[in-house]
C-alpha cells in the first residue's frame, strides 16, 4: 500500500507547468466540461416527461433515455481514462467535447426514440472519455499542494453542485424554450471549452506507450454494463426479477475476472498498484457511498417539492440552489485551506456526519411542512456536508500517483461515482415502493392515505440515505491515512517542496 514501489520508476519527462494565470484558466476550461458532463445526467430528467409526449414513447422506454447514457458512461470510464493516458490527456479530452457536442446536437434533432437513445449512448461513450481527461489533466496541472487544494475546491464544488444545477437548468430550458435545449445547451459549453483547452491546457509528453490491455478492457466493460443493467433493471423490475438478478449477477462475475486479468498481464487496464494505495482506496470507496446517498436528495426531494409542494420546474430548480451556495462554500475553504494541511482522514468523516445529520432533518417533512421551515435548513447542512466530501476526495483519488496513471485514476473517481448512484437510485427506489405499500395495507384507501404513503416512502428513503453517508464516514475514517497528501511523484523536485 505505500508509494514506494510507485516511486521506484522512472519519471516521465513533465511539460513545464503552465504560467500562474494560465493554470487557472485550464481550471476554468476543465470545470465546465466536468459541469457539462454532470449536469447532463440530471438535465434530461426535467425534460423528460415533454419529450416523451412530443416524440409518444412509452413510460417503459422512458427510463432508457437516462440509463442508456449511464450504461455507455459508466462502462467505458476506465477504457477513456487508460487512452488518454496512452493517446494524451489534452486530445482525448478535445475529442470527448467534440463528440459530446455533437451527440448532444443528434439528440436535440431527435425525430423519434431511437434516434434519441442513439444520441444519449453516444453522450455517455464521449463523456467517459471526457470526464478522466478533465480530471488527470486537472491533476497534473496543478502538483503544488496549496494551488492543487485551491483547484479541487473548486472543481469538487461544481461535481458536486453539477446535479442540481442540471435541475434548474433544465427547468429553465423546458419550460421557456424547448425540451431539445436541455441537449443542445452542450453545444454552447462545449465551443467555449474546445476554445479554451486548445489556448490554454498543456499536457506532457507521452514517452511510455504499453500496449492497451484488450482482455482487461472487455471484461470491464462487459462487466460494468451487466452491473449497470441489472441495477436499472431492479428499479423498475423489482429485485427478484430474472431481468435483473441475471445481468448483476453476470456482471459480478466478469468483474472479478477481470480482478484476475489484472493480477496477470504486463501493462493492466487498471494497475492494482492505484487502487490498493490506501488515500485512493479511501476515496473511491467514499465516493461511491456518498453517490449512493445523494441520489436521495435529487430524485426524491424534487418527488416532494413538485408532489406536495406544488413547485413548477423552474421552483425545483431554484429550490436546490442554497444547497450548491453551502457545496460552493465547504468545498472551497475545506479544499484551499485545510486539506493541503491536514488531508483527507478528518475532513471527509466530518463532511459525511453533517451529510446525515442534513439527512436525518429532511425525515421531519410533513404534508403541511413550508420549503423555507422544512426543506431548506436540510439542503443547506447536507450542502456543507458534501463539499467536505467531494473535495478532499477528489484531491487524495488522484494524488501520488504517476502521471502514467493519472487518467485511469481519474475514471476510478467517476466510475465509482456512476456505480454509487446507480445501486443508489435502484435500492431507493425499491425502499420507497415498498415503505408506501406498506403503510398503505389494511387502510381505507383515500387521496389523505395516498399521501401520507408517500410521504412515508419520502421519510425511508431519506434514513437510508441517512445511513449511506453514515457508512461513507466510517468507511473514510477506517481506511485513509492520517497527514497531507501524498506529493506528486513525477513533479518537478522545485516544486514538490
Amino acid at each position: 500500500m505505500s508509494t514506494a514501489t510507485e516511486l521506484s520508476h522512472p519519471a516521465p519527462p513533465v511539460a513545464a507547468p503552465t504560467g500562474g494565470n494560465g493554470r487557472w484558466w485550464s481550471l476554468v476550461v476543465l470545470a465546465m466540461a466536468q459541469l457539462m458532463v454532470v449536469l447532463d445526467a440530471t438535465i434530461v430528467n426535467i425534460a423528460l416527461p415533454t419529450a416523451q409526449a412530443d416524440l409518444a414513447f412509452s413510460d417503459a422506454n422512458r427510463q432508457w433515455v437516462v440509463t442508456g447514457y449511464a450504461l455507455a458512461f459508466g462502462s467505458l470510464l476506465l477504457l477513456g481514462g487508460r487512452l488518454s493516458d496512452f493517446f494524451g490527456r489534452k486530445k482525448m479530452f478535445l475529442i470527448g467535447l467534440i463528440g459530446f457536442a455533437l451527440a448532444s446536437a443528434l439528440g436535440g434533432a431527435a425525430n423519434g426514440f431511437e434516434m434519441l437513445i442513439i444520441a444519449r449512448i453516444l453522450q455517455g461513450a464521449f463523456g467517459a472519455a471526457l470526464a478522466p481527461a478533465a480530471l488527470s489533466l486537472l491533476s497534473t496541472t496543478f502538483t503544488e499542494p496549496a494551488d492543487r487544494g485551491k483547484a479541487f475546491g473548486i472543481f469538487g464544488a461544481i461535481s458536486g453542485a453539477g446535479g442540481a444545477v442540471g435541475l434548474l437548468l433544465g427547468g429553465v430550458l423546458t419550460e421557456y424554450a424547448s425540451w431539445r435545449w436541455c441537449l443542445y445547451v452542450n453545444l454552447v459549453i462545449a465551443a467555449i471549452a474546445v476554445v479554451g483547452g486548445l489556448m490554454k491546457l498543456q499536457d506532457e509528453k507521452i514517452t511510455d506507450r504499453n500496449k492497451i490491455d484488450v482482455p482487461g478492457a472487455v471484461t470491464a466493460i462487459a462487466g460494468l454494463v451487466g452491473l449497470v443493467f441489472g441495477l436499472g433493471k431492479a428499479e423498475t423490475d423489482g429485485w427478484t426479477a430474472a431481468g435483473t438478478l441475471i445481468p448483476i449477477i453476470f456482471g459480478v462475475v466478469i468483474l472479478v475476472a477481470f480482478v484476475l486479468i489484472e493480477l496477470r498481464v504486463p501493462h493492466p487496464l487498471l494497475p492494482l498498484r492505484v487502487v490498493l494505495d490506501r488515500n485512493r482506496g479511501g476515496s473511491y470507496a467514499s465516493i461511491g457511498i456518498a453517490g449512493a446517498g445523494m441520489f436521495g436528495i435529487f430524485l426524491f426531494l424534487t418527488y416532494y417539492l413538485v408532489g406536495f409542494l406544488g413547485f413548477t420546474p423552474i421552483q425545483t430548480g431554484l429550490a436546490f440552489l442554497p444547497m450548491l451556495g453551502s457545496i460552493m462554500l465547504s468545498a472551497t475553504t475545506a479544499g484551499s485551506i485545510l486539506t493541503p494541511k491536514v488531508g483527507p482522514r478528518p475532513l471527509v468523516p466530518v463532511g459525511a456526519l453533517i451529510a446525515a445529520a442534513g439527512m436525518a432533518f429532511l425525515t421531519r417533512l410533513d404534508l403541511d411542512s413550508t420549503y423555507a421551515s422544512g426543506v431548506l435548513p436540510g439542503l443547506l447542512v447536507i450542502g456543507l456536508g458534501l463539499g467536505l466530501v467531494f473535495a478532499p476526495t477528489q484531491n487524495a483519488a488522484t494524488s501520488g500517483v504517476e502521471h502514467r496513471d493519472a487518467g485511469v485514476a481519474s475514471a476510478m473517481v467517476n466510475t465509482m461515482q456512476q456505480i454509487g448512484g446507480s445501486i443508489g437510485t435502484a435500492l431507493l427506489s425499491s425502499f420507497a415502493a415498498s415503505a408506501a405499500t406498506n403503510y398503505a395495507a389494511g387502510k381505507t384507501p383515500s387521496a389523505l392515505v395516498q399521501a401520507q404513503a408517500q410521504l412515508s416512502s419520502y421519510h425511508t428513503v431519506f434514513w437510508w440515505s441517512c445511513g449511506f453517508f453514515l457508512l461513507a464516514a466510517l468507511v473514510s475514517v477506517t481506511i485513509f491515512r492520517s497527514g497531507p497528501l501524498d506529493v506528486d511523484p513525477d513533479a518537478p523536485k522545485a516544486m514538490a517542496h
